[in-house]
């Protein structure tokens, strides 16, 4: 018996038939797969990813209760104040339409002192913005250098109240 196929006046060997026989087979199911993991990585892509505001988190966190959550002034405890803390929505138009970065930063650090603010260990505040919590918190995590964290919470607060400025 002849183990040769002819086909088209072509010779094939029979270990080669069921490759050359099926190719398209194997074509279409790689195109499948292809097709199927292309339109998970689009859906993937368009789906929309869960980022956290670490500006407005400092925010909400350590400033809202006395700024309110839109930093106007209106915080449940800004009535309790001795002085009414001021609306920092308002901070660059009070300042000729620049937000002063600097001021903020020193009030923020604790280098101007705000007397509506209090003492620096008040439980509203703290020790938060303090080159001392930085360095609880490399204890905990082993990463930074004290003063980068807290360098770099000041920084991420004032951005996001750069993003409070109403005309």
């Amino acid at each position: 018996m002849n183990s040769r196929v002819h086909h088209c006046g072509v010779v094939v060997w029979p270990s080669l038939q069921p490759h050359w026989r099926h190719p398209m087979k194997k074509s279409i199911k790689y195109a499948a797969v292809a097709a199927s993991l292309l339109g998970a990585l689009a859906a993937q892509a368009q789906a929309p990813q869960a980022t956290v505001d670490l500006g407005k988190l400092e925010f909400t966190d350590n400033c809202a209760a006395c700024h309110g959550v839109d930093g106007k002034g209106n915080g449940p405890l800004g009535g309790l104040l001795q002085k009414s803390p001021p609306d920092l929505s308002q901070l660059a138009k009070k300042n000729g339409g620049v937000l002063p970065v600097n001021r903020m930063y020193a009030v923020i650090e604790g280098t101007a002192a705000i007397p509506s603010h209090g003492v620096r260990d008040m439980p509203v505040w703290g020790r938060e913005y303090r080159i001392e919590e930085g360095q609880r918190l490399r204890e905990a995590r082993g990463l930074y250098e004290p003063a980068e964290v807290v360098r770099a919470r000041i920084l991420t607060l004032i951005e996001y109240i750069s993003r409070l400025q109403t005309p």
